[in-house]
């Protein structure tokens, strides 16, 4: 166990992580000149194409100094906010942490919010300047950046460089010097966490694990103790490049284990793996439960595929812990399942991820976030979706989420970052100058306004040096309206949408336009409304499909043409009546990107 290092790289999006860590796998030779490539902990097709982590990824890495040999069990975290409970579930592995500042950016908004969440689990913190070798670093002023946020000597700073490789011994020696080596018992009963799991279709649910006490062998007949469920262990090894099988795995150690389980619901990250004759006293504290920022209904196109669906659902919630989904109905849509996120981009990526790996086509309804509802007999109802939302002659008050945002920018954009935020409803609650060229604002905002298109406002208005992360706050009062969209008098639930009254009006305008563009005309014509309760606070008309029933009148009598309208009028009139609207799947898409 002295030669084991369990430790993880984290640092905000895009300084570099994914590329030391390629650095630290070449001079270790863990992966062959053969093997190599860019970011070759990223093995997703989605990774690769938008250039980010979204998955944290466990590899093993053997290095020699002072003749000792050491086992470095690496954990490379996503930077994204969005992707920040995969980074709590890897320092749950991990004794130490490299935290990594871009020398052209500094520090920024997720870099800090990584940092606390690593001094939570009492890691031991070795800060890391990357990309010294571009022509816009700053060294002196990072150096300043790091000692003002923790406290340690410049001497400790080590300076690096992903691209060229300048650094990286410095770096592994620190890793065998500074980060402790884990503590626990090889001869206790048996301890491990799950940190992790993948499914594959042929060997089923394999468990990532780390274990704090005891020794787990190959055939030892194993407990999950908050399942209760009883396995044998037909196989258990340590992670490579490829899964690499052993006898035994040790106390200290992190590895991986098959147990031929087939049904992804009996594996649940967090939980505790024991030996069945000789069981732990207690279960090891997993990490804090998910707290989902977005709630969307996901359904399947035919509604016969909704089975399907479900087993995807569970596949791919075995590998991101942090979706959480319940069955759900729709008059429009049929089954289907409301799903919660951690924001905009963990949607997206959920929705791409069930198109490309489970060739599953789906329709999202308008994301929104979750309300609490009292009513007039001071019943609380938590409305996660708008057909939940009370009838407002029972309603007394609604409470919607806040959050504290954080974001770090340069002094020439303090303008246009607070016009944005205040116009998303925010409160400014703080401004302090990190450095004369950097300065951190907090806003309380709802979290309703940051769900749709502020990101991407936010880095556009500062050129992309604008970093912003946040954390939940409360719940306050509101005054929040349901607004539903009628398509000839009959609401389309799935494009119903909560939202501050004095936002409503505005939103509904936009959302009728857009619908007028996508919706194909008829033989007869089709009115799109807005509404709040009774109130139509918006309309557009689609025009029929005339044909032109007088072209065989030529001369004759006005009052042969008028017989004709007349008629075709009657048949519009009853066509209308009795006329199905059919909502093409781009106007459910379409409400995503309204701002566009």
């Amino acid at each position: 166990m002295n030669n084991i290092r369990n430790f993880c790289i984290i640092a905000h999006i895009d300084h570099g992580k994914s590329t030391l860590a390629d650095r630290l796998l070449e001079y270790t030779h863990t992966v062959s000149n053969r093997e190599m490539m860019a970011q070759v902990l990223d093995n997703m097709d989605l990774e690769r194409e938008k250039g980010i982590t979204i998955k944290s990824h466990a590899i093993q890495m053997v290095y020699h100094q002072e003749g000792q040999e050491y086992a470095l069990n690496l954990i490379d975290t996503p930077g994204h906010v969005d992707f920040s409970y995969e980074v709590s579930r890897a320092l749950a592995a991990c004794e130490g942490a490299l935290l990594l500042i871009d020398a052209t950016q500094g520090i920024q908004a997720q870099t800090i919010s990584n940092l606390y969440l690593a001094l939570d689990n009492d890691l031991e913190i070795i800060p890391v300047i990357n990309k010294i070798d571009m022509d816009g670093a700053k060294i002196p002023e990072t150096k300043d950046q790091i000692i003002d946020l923790i406290g340690c000597k410049e001497e400790d700073i080590l300076l690096a460089s992903g691209r060229t490789g300048e650094g990286v011994p410095a770096i592994l020696e620190a890793i065998v010097k500074k980060i402790p080596s884990p503590e626990g018992e090889p001869d206790a009963p048996l301890q491990a966490l799950i940190f992790d799991s993948i499914f594959n279709s042929f060997r089923g649910v394999i468990a990532y694990f780390r274990i704090f006490n005891g020794t787990l062998h190959k055939g030892d007949h194993i407990r999950f103790v908050n399942t209760g469920r009883e396995y044998e262990a037909a196989e258990v090894g340590i992670l490579r490049l490829k899964p690499e099988p052993k006898e035994k795995i040790g106390a200290g150690n992190v590895g991986y284990i098959i147990t031929g389980i087939k049904n992804a619901r009996e594996v649940k990250v967090g939980d505790t793996i024991t030996l069945e004759n000789n069981p732990c006293r207690s279960a090891i504290k997993g990490f804090s439960e998910v707290k989902p920022m977005v709630f969307a209904g996901i359904f399947p196109v035919d509604t016969e595929d909704f089975e399907e669906l479900r087993d995807c659902m569970e596949k791919l919630q075995l590998n991101d812990a942090a979706l959480i989904y319940e069955p759900e109905t729709s008059q429009a849509l049929g089954f289907g399942f409301r799903c919660g996120f951690l924001g905009m981009l963990h949607m997206e990526i959920i929705q791409e991820r069930l198109e490309r790996e489970f060739n599953q086509t789906v329709i999202t309804t308008v994301p929104n976030v979750s309300y609490k509802a009292y009513s007039t007999n001071s019943v609380l109802k938590i409305v996660n979706n708008p057909a939940q939302m009370p009838d407002p002659v029972y309603l007394d008050h609604v409470e919607e989420p806040f959050i504290r945002a954080q974001i770090i920018t340069l002094p020439e954009y303090i303008g246009s970052v607070i016009t944005l935020c205040l116009g998303k409803r925010g409160i400014l609650k703080n401004q302090h100058y990190l450095t004369t060229t950097r300065v951190e604002l907090s806003f309380d905002m709802p979290l309703a306004e940051i769900v749709f298109d502020f990101y991407d406002r936010l880095k556009s208005i500062s050129r992309g040096y604008a970093s912003f992360d946040y954390a939940p706050l409360d719940y306050r009062e509101s005054d929040i309206a349901k607004m539903d969209i009628l398509l000839n008098g009959d609401k389309v639930d799935a494009l119903s949408a909560l939202i501050h009254r004095s936002r409503a009006q505005d939103f509904g305008r936009k959302l009728c336009l857009k619908l007028k563009e996508l919706l194909p005309r008829q033989q007869f014509q089709i009115a799109i409304q807005a509404a709040i309760g009774a109130k139509i606070i918006a309309r557009e008309n689609i025009s029929a499909m005339r044909k032109d029933v007088t072209a065989k009148c030529y001369g004759g009598d006005i009052s042969r043409k008028r017989k004709l309208l007349e008629k075709q009028k009657e048949g519009k009139k009853r066509m209308r009546q009795i006329g199905n609207v059919e909502v093409p799947q781009e106007a459910f898409l379409a409400v995503l990107k309204l701002d566009e």
